[in-house]
């Protein structure tokens, strides 16, 4: 799967649109290809930092253990639908995503009370997993155009990104990124289908640092 993954050009990224990064790591994050696309059936198959080098089976296998732990941990999240879906490596990774109803009011990038609990619990249940990075997608529906619908779905990503920040997950681990109403997973054309299609969706990756414990046999 992975040959065929097709990066987007990180030297022609705006600073929003096309994946706005915070904290210091945003530089060695672009160089190192965080932004892959995103597989068009919804999954986030291609998602996360290419290293360059292939993974070896056992430091994949000793990962993707890590990442079915920690997904059985998240779905104990109420609001949010848990996924394992394979990152730009071929290595598993986690899929979160929160209806943009549950954490937004219509039209409005401020976080509703109910989400910030929510977003505290994922922190906390991410706390023990720092070995990671995190790459967080705002979706729309396709009602409006672009002009309205890109800059929400960058200030929705921003607003999640800025609370899991307080909450305790480093700046540098973090890249945002608005999707706008690109990315459907449902059908438009229904009030059911656009309700899917407003979403946050967070992608848990293994970083560097882990692949290399993974590799040295040092990953607990």
């Amino acid at each position: 799967m992975c040959a065929a993954i097709v990066f987007s050009g990180c030297s022609n990224m705006s600073q929003t649109g096309k994946g706005t990064l915070i904290g210091s790591g945003a530089g060695a994050a672009i160089g190192a290809g965080l932004g892959a696309i995103i597989g068009h059936d919804g999954k986030g198959a291609a998602i996360g930092a290419a290293i360059g080098t292939a993974v070896g089976a056992g430091a994949g296998a000793v990962i993707g253990k890590k990442m079915d732990k920690k997904a059985e941990e998240l779905k104990a999240l109420e609001n949010a639908q848990i996924e394992t879906v394979e990152d730009a490596n071929g290595l598993e990774a986690i899929k979160v995503t929160f209806n943009s109803g549950i954490l937004f009011d219509t039209n409005k990038a401020d976080l509703k009370q109910a989400s910030k609990n929510e977003l505290s619990q994922f922190a906390a249940k991410m706390s023990d997993l720092q070995d990671t990075d995190i790459t967080i997608y705002g979706h729309t529906d396709s009602s409006g155009n672009d002009s309205i619908n890109q800059p929400l779905s960058e200030k929705r990503a921003q607003s999640v990104a800025e609370y899991l920040k307080n909450s305790g997950i480093a700046s540098s681990r973090m890249t945002v990124e608005g999707k706008s109403s690109s990315m459907p997973v449902a059908d438009n054309a229904t009030k059911e289908g656009r309700a899917q299609n407003r979403r946050v969706e967070i992608y848990i990756t293994a970083n560097q640092k882990m692949i290399e414990a993974a590799e040295n046999g040092t990953l607990e």
